[in-house]
C-alpha cells in the first residue's frame, strides 16, 4: 500500500507540472498589463516600464516560466503583483474557509444524496422514486450563482433567518453550503439510485431476503455497501468540482476564500496569486483522487493495491 500510494504521489508531478504551463498560458493570453493595473491610467510609459522591470515581465515567457518553475521547486510561489505579499501566505489565509465551505457542501451532498439514492431505488417507479428524481433533476440544472441569489433573498431578505453573507458562525456558513451542494446532491443521488438498483437484483441480495433478514440489513449491509464504489468515485469528483464552483459562491456570498482570492486576481491580471491558487486546486484534486482510490479497499476488501 505505502509503495502504491508513494508511486501515486510521483506521478502527480507531471501533471501538476501541465497545469503550471496551461495556466501560465492562458493566463498571459487575458488582454491587460499588470504594470498598468497597478500604477493606474495616470502613470508614464517609463514608470510602467520600470514596474514590468521590476516584475520580470519584460522577459520572454521561457524565461518567465522558466523562473516561476525555479522558484516553485524551492517552495516559493512568488508575491503578488497588486499587494507585495508573498503568494504562499495570501493563500493560507485563505485555504481555511475554502476547504471548510468545500468539506460541507460534500458531508451534506453525501448524506443527502445517498439517502435520497436509496429511498428511490427501494421504491422504484413509485411516487416516492418519481419525486426524488424529479427534484434530482430540478438540482443539477440549477445555476450556482441564481440559487444563492434565490436563497439569500428568501432567508436572508424575507425570512431574515440567515445573514445574507459574511464569515464567521455556523450560520454564515448554512446558505453557501446548500447552494454549493445542490448540484452534488443530484448527482450524488441519481448514481446511488442506479448503483443500488443493479446491486438489488444480485444473487446474494436475493438470498439476505430468503434467510429472514430485516430490510435494514439487507439493504444497508449488503446491497448499498456493494454499491457504494461508483458513488464513491462521484464523490471525489464531486469534491472536486465543489472547489471549482466555490468561486461562484464566494462570489456570492462575499465568503472570503480561494475562489473570491482568485477572481480578484483574475481581474488585476495578478499572475503568481493567479497560477498559486489554480496550482493549489489542482494538488488538492489531486489527493482527493489519491483518498478515492485508497477507500475502494476500505469499502471492498477484495479491492488490494501491491
Amino acid at each position: 500500500m505505502g509503495l502504491y500510494v508513494l508511486r501515486r504521489l510521483v506521478l502527480a508531478v507531471p501533471t501538476l507540472l501541465g497545469v503550471t504551463v496551461v495556466v501560465f498560458a492562458l493566463i498571459r493570453v487575458i488582454p491587460g498589463d499588470p504594470a498598468r493595473l497597478v500604477l493606474g491610467l495616470q502613470a508614464s510609459e517609463a514608470e510602467v516600464q520600470r514596474l514590468r522591470s521590476e516584475l520580470g515581465l519584460d522577459r520572454p515567457l521561457p524565461a518567465q516560466y522558466a523562473r516561476f518553475v525555479a522558484r516553485l521547486i524551492r517552495g516559493d510561489l512568488g508575491r503578488s503583483i497588486a499587494t507585495g505579499e508573498p503568494v504562499a501566505r495570501e493563500i493560507a489565509s485563505r485555504f481555511g474557509p475554502t476547504v471548510q465551505l468545500a468539506v460541507a457542501s460534500t458531508v451534506l451532498a453525501t448524506l443527502a444524496g445517498i439517502s435520497v439514492g436509496v429511498l428511490s431505488a427501494t421504491r422504484v417507479y413509485s411516487w416516492v422514486d418519481y419525486v426524488a428524481m424529479g427534484v434530482a433533476l430540478f438540482g443539477v440544472s440549477l445555476p450556482v450563482f441564481w440559487l444563492g441569489l434565490m436563497l439569500i433573498l428568501l432567508f436572508a431578505v424575507q425570512l431574515r433567518w440567515l445573514p445574507a453573507g459574511g464569515y464567521g458562525t455556523l450560520a454564515h456558513l448554512v446558505l453557501p453550503t446548500v447552494t454549493l451542494a445542490a448540484f452534488s446532491v443530484a448527482i450524488v443521488a441519481r448514481m446511488t439510485r442506479s448503483s443500488m438498483l443493479e446491486v438489488l437484483h444480485q444473487d446474494y441480495v436475493r438470498t439476505a431476503w430468503a434467510k429472514g433478514l430485516t430490510a435494514r440489513a439487507v439493504v444497508l449491509r449488503h446491497a448499498l455497501r456493494n454499491a457504494l464504489i461508483p458513488v464513491i468515485t462521484v464523490i471525489g469528483l464531486q469534491f472536486g468540482a465543489l472547489l471549482g464552483g466555490a468561486i461562484l459562491t464566494e462570489t456570492v456570498f462575499a465568503w472570503p476564500g480561494m475562489g473570491r482570492l482568485l477572481v480578484g486576481a483574475i481581474v488585476a491580471r495578478d499572475y503568481p496569486v493567479v497560477q498559486g491558487v489554480v496550482l493549489v486546486f489542482a494538488g488538492l484534486f489531486t489527493l482527493v483522487n489519491l483518498a478515492v482510490d485508497l477507500l475502494y479497499a476500505y469499502v471492498d476488501p477484495r479491492i488490494h493495491y501491491g
